[in-house]
């Protein structure tokens, strides 16, 4: 496969994941699918690593990566292969925009995880926000869930939709990453297929032993 394809196959996968992202971070500010005061949403909800980081700074990348596949290479300097490599080297640095954007999203999710939700707890007959939970101890204790009494299913949402984050967190990375290595050996190679109208390398290269 043609790397500016490849690269092309990566933007589409990009913008789902991408949408996905954004569409939890927006649930997560109704906790249990409930509307709360804005005080009582978990801080790190606050964070935005879905919406900022996996969502508007993967936009742009997926957006160069799609653009790859139809790239102009005619022309540059007399080379009709150094647009496409120029281009293939400049997409190296919007995929690094995609790993810190999704890595910025990762350890947000990580620490929310970890943290756990804000919810209402009853403390010495009194009742209060607060976060009842300290070092992931409700990841392999469900039953001191109960400890929230509000918002009504509060825990299995947060943990559920900042999982969901961090899994597509994770895949966002590993595909921003494979798209580097897909630029520079793109950029140092050359796309193995045609350009200006359908040329390829090697009709190049008999060209160029016949000059």
């Amino acid at each position: 496969m043609c790397s500016g394809s490849f690269a092309k196959c990566l933007g589409i996968s990009l913008m789902p994941l991408a949408v996905i992202c954004v569409l939890c971070n927006i649930l997560l500010f109704f906790p249990g699918g409930n509307h709360v005061e804005s005080e009582h949403i978990t801080e790190q909800v606050w964070f935005f690593g879905g919406i900022l980081g996996s969502g508007v700074l993967m936009i742009f990348p997926a957006l160069v990566f799609l653009g790859l596949k139809n790239n102009d290479c005619c022309g540059c300097c007399g080379n009709e292969s150094c647009g496409r490599r120029f281009a293939m080297l400049s997409s190296i640095l919007f995929a690094a925009v995609g790993i810190m954007g999704a890595g910025y999203s990762v350890i947000v999710s990580s620490l929310a995880i970890n943290h756990g939700p804000q919810c209402l707890v009853a403390t010495n007959g009194t009742d209060q926000w607060t976060y009842p939970f300290s070092d992931g101890d409700y990841l392999s204790n469900r039953t001191i869930w109960s400890l929230c009494l509000k918002p009504d299913g509060v825990v299995s949402w947060h943990l559920s939709l900042f999982s969901v984050l961090l899994v597509v967190g994770l895949i966002q990375v590993a595909l921003c990453a494979v798209q580097v290595v897909n630029g520079l050996l793109g950029a140092l190679c050359g796309d193995c297929c045609g350009c200006c109208g359908g040329v390829s390398i090697s009709s190049e290269m008999r060209n160029i032993h016949c000059g």
